[in-house]
């Protein structure tokens, strides 16, 4: 093996073995050769380097806006009803019954309006 670095590297760190199988024992650059510091981009064996930008999105615009949409209704209703919970605990405790069945009335109709936006389009769960 040349000792020699190319135009442009530093040079390698001494090499210590950690494997008790002498052909894993050699450094990186000599056990895969075709490896490269510009494997990768520069190599024109790769043709697909990975899933590229946008990976992960929806390739359906209009379902994912329906989506969230939906979504942002929901946790708002949710919201709502966490404020709604904690007046109608604050007005039970100070004896008002009445606005209290009324406030769970309140809480009841959100959650069957969440309820009716999951039953509005089974084909998306």
């Amino acid at each position: 093996m040349s000792t020699e670095q190319p135009e442009g590297h530093a040079p390698m760190p001494d090499y210590t073995p950690g494997s008790a199988q002498p052909r894993l024992n050699r450094p990186v650059r000599e056990r895969y050769p075709q490896i490269r510091p510009t494997s990768g981009y520069g190599d024109p064996r790769i043709q697909h380097t990975g899933p590229g930008p946008g990976a992960g999105t929806d390739q359906e615009p209009e379902r994912s806006s329906k989506l969230t949409a939906r979504l942002v209704l929901a946790m708002t209703v949710v919201i709502g009803q966490l404020w709604g919970l904690s007046v109608i605990v604050n007005v039970w405790m100070m004896g008002e019954t009445g606005t209290a069945w009324w406030g769970a009335a309140f809480l009841f109709l959100s959650f069957l309006v969440v309820l009716g936006l999951w039953l509005l389009d089974p084909k998306d769960r």
